[in-house]
């Protein structure tokens, strides 16, 4: 397998692959991921899609959701596992180095968007159970102690920390549903939430489709599952980056959150917010506490790969020597800076179109795999060497571009009804032009000539 091989002290850098000696046990893997499974956003999107589409179509849309991101992690884990390739490094096949850098770039500004997200979570519980405490102070206390969490990368201590936490979200999460039922009594009007005028029509695909928006996930996925082993692919395709996974993930979360919804009276609209404050009044210390575990072990993710993205991103601008741990520092301060600059609406606003591009990037990344082209290209051999590989890929940036492009006319110009489609046309779109293209490739696509020869 092509490709330079180097550490990053005790790390494997973004930008190389991971050999046999850095692979972790399966135990260790899955409690570095399963920090995903933990957050306010997977009760709080849940309930809120059911008002205003109804519960069954929620939990429609949940069920749909777990086949479809359990089938095409099963796939993108089995490859990463294969190959020891991150997110960068191939992207880097599909798109040239210069065009991956775009797709890095997405990725870690979308983890730091989910850090700003999350880590104000947190913030916002602390400051209100200790209200002498400003906001701004509880912004920085949570930037100041998330940091370090991820100075040592998934292979040191994340997987421990995390796996110590685990324990504390379910019983925290199964607190929460006893303590209000005891306090506010059992109702099954958690079943019947909806909009005024009864349940939107096809409301189920306006929940399924919503999910596509997080692909992101797929791309966290990747960076996760290629520290797996060999022996263990089975294992992580099937269930720790698979199906179980996102049965809790999003069906348990979600099937709580609601309920919780329709049991807890909450003050203004439904937001990660007021769910947190509604916890923290009927749990007190208690629920600060489980607030503290939920949002603390997704964090871990997302300033993790913030981090080693941005350090990929930057490689390519000579500040290759630069350590993680210095990117994680940098990171912490664009958290820092977003949550004082108040920054929700635009954010969310990005993360909607950027949310287009990771979806034309999974297509395509599938139609790759799928492919038995580049294999025959390359005897089954991967070449991501920045020496060698081409600046663009244009047949993979037109794949790209092309759904993204599509996706965001029909999201901002279409009628209602064509842009709940425009994520699953880019899906379909950007996979069935690659791989079209791919059908008739050289190896000049990906390598640069005196490479190729």
């Amino acid at each position: 397998m092509a490709g330079k091989i180097t550490q990053d002290g005790d790390q494997v850098s973004p930008q190389t692959l991971v050999p046999d000696e850095q692979r972790m046990s399966k135990g260790s893997l899955s409690m570095a991921w399963w920090a995903i499974c933990s957050a306010m956003f997977w009760l709080v999107v849940s309930a809120t899609l059911a008002m205003n589409f109804g519960t069954m179509n929620t939990l429609i849309g949940l069920g749909l959701s777990t086949v479809t991101y359990g089938i095409i992690n099963a796939i993108i884990t089995r490859y990463a596992i294969k190959t020891g390739l991150s997110v960068a490094l191939f992207s880097r096949i599909m798109f040239g180095k210069v065009g991956a850098s775009l797709a890095v770039l997405i990725f870690f500004a979308t983890a730091i968007y989910y850090s700003v997200f999350e880590g104000s979570v947190i913030a916002v519980a602390i400051q209100a159970y200790f209200p002498s405490l400003s906001l701004e102070m509880a912004y920085l206390i949570v930037v100041l102690y998330s940091v370090p969490l991820v100075f040592g990368g998934v292979q040191l201590w994340m997987d421990k920390f995390n796996g110590v936490l685990l324990p504390f979200y379910i019983l925290g999460l199964v607190a929460a549903v006893v303590l209000s039922i005891n306090e506010y009594g059992y109702s099954d009007a958690w079943l019947s939430m909806g909009p005024e005028g009864g349940e939107v029509e096809n409301g189920w695909w306006n929940c399924f489709t919503y999910f596509m928006g997080v692909w992101i996930l797929m791309m966290y996925t990747w960076d996760y599952a290629r520290f797996g082993k060999a022996d263990d692919a089975d294992y992580h395709a099937k269930i720790n980056f698979g199906m179980p996974f996102y049965l809790f993930t999003f069906m348990v979360n979600g099937v709580a959150g609601i309920f919780l919804a329709a049991t807890i009276p909450t003050e203004g609209g439904l937001s990660e917010v007021s769910v947190v404050l509604a916890i923290l009044k009927l749990m007190g210390i208690w629920g600060l506490l489980f607030v503290w575990v939920s949002q603390t072990r997704i964090n871990t993710a997302n300033f993790y790969l913030a981090a080693d993205n941005m350090q990929a991103f930057f490689e390519h601008f000579g500040l290759k020597q630069v350590p993680r741990f210095i990117w994680a520092i940098v990171v912490g301060a664009v958290v820092y800076l977003l949550m004082l600059l108040d920054v929700f609406s635009f954010i969310l606003q990005a993360l909607a179109y950027q949310g287009i591009f990771v979806v034309a990037w999974v297509a395509i990344a599938l139609a790759h795999i799928f492919s038995p082209k580049y294999d025959q290209l390359f005897n089954g051999e991967v070449n991501c060497d920045i020496d060698q590989v081409v600046s663009f890929n244009p047949r993979g940036l037109i794949a790209w571009f092309g759904g993204a492009g599509l996706g965001i006319v029909l999201l901002n110009y279409a009628g209602a009804t064509l842009a709940l489609f425009s994520a699953p046309l880019t899906f379909i779109f950007s996979f069935l032009v690659y791989l079209m293209l791919l059908n008739s490739a050289k190896q000049h696509w990906f390598v640069r000539m005196e490479a190729a020869e």
